[in-house]
């Protein structure tokens, strides 16, 4: 726990100008970003007696090494600062907002020569016009299915555009009048834009105008008795009448707007937003968060606005914004959401009317919802605080392990050795920071030697970072930040210039590479084996444990703890303890370190799995030159499997099709080259495990 004196900023260093501010923790990571109208006012408040802070405004400034700042012209820019950096660093002790659910969108996709009707889901697209968020993925389809009667826009994804172009035929969509099939050029790309944008302007509110010009087209061809036609265009009119009913009236002006309500406690909180559009509620979502700051309702109200609109531009902010509470600056975020817009934004409390009533339904909404979450995971929060707490207390750490990296061995009768490193913090899996190693530094079965060679190499690679960044030496005095770090210097000896370590590889989630690197600027971003974890798992008794000690100890490093977790009975081994720990069977610390191990397991197993598999699936006869890929076919179809051809004698090869006798000779030679020794036997089952898959795939 750091001392907020060690890092206070001088007296009149900091400016009393707009800007924007960054706490650090002692390994250089941004844990807090804010804005101020006047940075020396606001910073200054966070180095007052910690007995008058909010708990977790100490938590905060206790935990961070230094503070630094930026500043801007304007309390507008300073707005826009904020939520980069929040974007871009992520920081712990910020509220982020996560969507409760991932809700569907319906998209045109506008970007395309010929736009498409879709529902789409995640990140919005640049380019794509969105609608929604709906509450579930059928009511966009059933809105799309009215609505295709009158702008029969392409729905059918490129694959299927693509066929029906090559061969001149439509889908079935195209010929039952739900598609113009512009595929096969019954319009053009100019006429199906048309029909694309008509289609956004009625699901963006402007409804009179199409339903007026088709009940006047529908009363002209009645009068001139083209009665088939008026048919189709009152079906035309009612489809899209029924599409409207779908959403019903809120707003009885017609207006576009977004209302947003929270409701909250002390650790928590649940915002809930209507999108309405003209009159109508187009979409509805939702938002939970941890109060990981000391945040009032107008402060998580500026939060909320910041993550709804922050990537949004046009009409997608609305002209209206009702909140229950107006953030701190109303003027500067109004200023901000107006240039996001391109025209005037109200940022208001709802006071009276249909206005208000909405907002109690909103606020109702929000109440339920923080309710339900809570019921979720209420006792979730407390199974896992109450298992830290007992890992710190079984392993005497004087603080509960926030961050856990657990290390797992993993190989087949001493091939494919593969390590696993897997970060639970919180308690929670963060697969992000999952990390899979080669062994590269002997051959065999060893996992003692194995697990000792890469914990010195993910260590190794943190002290590497830590000389990069400059953390053990004096920092340099800039004229725009704050003092430099003065973190607790490394308790062993500072190494010199580091070896790489050997590399890491992965299979989809992010690997670790290890290569030489150029010094660079620390600049909060996470980076490969950057941070140290309060404990170290290894799986395995104590030979296991005593192997990941001595490389700690190699490497100077006496601040970071170890255990080892043994299959037999779950216990718990400590360095240079002849006796383990045994934790009782209902301990949450117990089923934590359990989790921590198998998810270890996992990683390794699935990681060493396909390392094998890639290896069976070459063939001795991928060596032999000139042997194509249908001969070798020819041969395994012929014998059978490898095995039997490597039993098979040159004149038996020779009666293969296509085979010569020198190609025989040399695929006789490759195969006595690379004969097995002895059966290779499944350690898990008892197994030989017979070579009879042959060839490459």
């Amino acid at each position: 726990m750091a001392d907020p004196s060690s890092y206070r900023p001088k007296p009149g260093q900091i400016p009393d100008s707009p800007g924007v501010y960054k706490f650090r923790d002692e390994h250089r990571r941004v844990i807090y970003v804010g804005k101020a109208k006047n940075l020396r006012q606001r910073v200054a408040n966070y180095f007052q007696d910690l007995a008058n802070l909010h708990p977790r405004t100490r938590t905060m400034v206790t935990t961070a090494a230094s503070v630094e700042w930026t500043v801007v012209s304007t309390e507008v820019e300073a707005l826009q600062l904020e939520y980069s950096w929040i974007k871009e660093f992520d920081p712990r002790f910020n509220v982020k907002y996560r969507d409760d659910k991932s809700y569907p969108y319906l998209a045109v996709t506008l970007n395309e020569e010929f736009p498409r009707v879709q529902v789409m889901r995640g990140a919005k697209k640049k380019g794509v016009r969105y609608f929604g968020p709906y509450g579930h993925a059928w009511a966009i389809r059933e809105t799309v299915d009215l609505m295709l009667r009158v702008f029969p826009v392409r729905t059918c994804s490129a694959g299927v555009f693509k066929n029906a172009e090559r061969t001149g035929r439509p889908c079935l969509l195209g010929y039952i009048g739900k598609c113009s099939a512009p595929c096969v050029g019954r319009v053009t790309p100019e006429e199906h834009r048309d029909l694309a944008e008509d289609f956004c302007d009625f699901m963006a509110g402007r409804t009179g105008t199409y339903i007026r010009r088709l009940e006047k087209d529908m009363m002209q061809a009645a009068e001139e008795m083209e009665y088939e036609r008026a048919a189709r265009l009152r079906d035309d009119a009612g489809a899209l009448k029924r599409a409207m009913e779908k959403s019903a009236v809120v707003l009885a002006d017609a207006t576009d707007a977004d209302l947003i309500a929270v409701a909250e406690d002390e650790l928590e909180a649940a915002l809930q937003i209507f999108h309405v559009r003209g009159g109508r509620v187009r979409g509805q979502r939702g938002w939970v968060t941890d109060k990981v700051e000391a945040v009032d309702t107008s402060g998580l109200v500026e939060h909320a606005l910041q993550q709804l609109y922050g990537e949004e531009r046009g009409d997608a902010v609305p002209k209206e914004v009702l909140v229950p509470a107006l953030p701190e600056d109303t003027e500067a975020v109004s200023q901000w959401l107006a240039e996001r817009r391109g025209s005037q934004v109200s940022l208001r409390i709802p006071q009276r009317g249909d206005k208000k009533d909405l907002m109690a339904t909103v606020q109702r909404n929000a109440q339920q919802a923080l309710g339900l979450h809570k019921t979720k995971r209420a006792s979730d929060l407390t199974t896992r605080s109450r298992a830290l707490e007992e890992i710190a207390e079984a392993l005497g750490l004087d603080t509960a392990p926030l961050r856990i990296e657990c290390y797992d061995i993993s190989h087949l009768q001493g091939d494919d050795v593969v390590a696993s490193m897997v970060v639970f913090e919180d308690g929670l899996a963060r697969k992000s920071e999952y990390r899979r190693f080669q062994i590269k530094g002997f051959e065999g079965q060893d996992d003692v030697r194995s697990m000792h060679e890469v914990i010195g190499r993910r260590f190794r690679r943190y002290l590497q970072e830590r000389e990069r960044t400059g953390e053990w030496e004096e920092q340099p005095t800039g004229t725009p930040t704050g003092p430099a770090p003065t973190g607790p210097a490394p308790t062993g000896p500072v190494p010199g210039p580091v070896p790489a370590a050997g590399p890491a590889v992965g299979d989809g989630e992010p690997t670790a590479v290890a290569k030489d690197t150029e010094p660079r600027e620390d600049d909060g971003r996470p980076k490969r084996f950057a941070y140290p974890p309060q404990l170290v798992v290894v799986d395995g008794g104590q030979p296991q444990v005593a192997a990941a000690k001595r490389a700690l100890d190699e490497l100077g490093i006496d601040d970071i703890a170890v255990c080892g977790l043994a299959k037999r009975l779950e216990e718990v081994w400590l360095p240079d303890d002849d006796d383990p720990v045994v934790l009782p069977r209902s301990s949450e610390g117990l089923y934590l370190l359990q989790r921590v191990r198998d998810e270890a397991h996992r990683f390794a197993i699935t990681y060493q799995r396909a390392k094998r598999a890639k290896r069976i699936r070459t063939s001795p006869l991928d060596d032999v030159s000139g042997l194509g890929e249908t001969r070798k076919q020819a041969l395994i179809k012929h014998f059978g499997s490898v095995k039997k051809l490597r039993q098979a004698t040159i004149d038996e090869i020779c009666e293969v099709p296509g085979i010569g006798r020198r190609t025989a000779e040399s695929v006789a030679a490759a195969l006595a080259s690379t004969a097995p020794a002895a059966p290779a036997v499944n350690t898990a089952t008892g197994e030989i495990i017979e070579e009879d898959d042959g060839g490459s795939s």
